[in-house]
């Protein structure tokens, strides 16, 4: 299965207990796309380089996974209708070795 990295930018108004339901639900949305995370890596609330939807802080996670290829859309989409994420980034990690 390939392995991604997403990070991800939530509100910077929320509460901690909605926040860590937030990411529950993140993390259950993957297992439910038969996709498995590694770990949940909170980088704290950061300044934005720029405003997004009128905010200029957000709270920072890195979250490394596996999940299946044709899954990813379906996990974007529903990043999309949650209305705390503000913004997104999935990459595929590069199984290859550069020489």
């Amino acid at each position: 299965m390939p392995q991604y990295e997403m990070v991800f930018i939530v509100h910077p108004e929320m509460e901690e207990e909605p926040l860590t339901a937030l990411v529950e639900k993140i993390s259950q949305t993957i297992s439910d796309f038969e996709g498995q995370v590694h770990q949940v890596e909170s980088w704290g609330k950061r300044r934005l380089a720029y405003a997004i939807k009128k905010h200029w802080d957000g709270f920072y996670f890195l979250m490394p996974m596996e999940l299946p290829a044709q899954a990813v859309r379906s996990l974007k989409q529903s990043l999309k209708l949650m209305e705390d994420v503000i913004r997104y980034l999935i990459v595929r990690k590069d199984e290859t070795v550069a020489k």
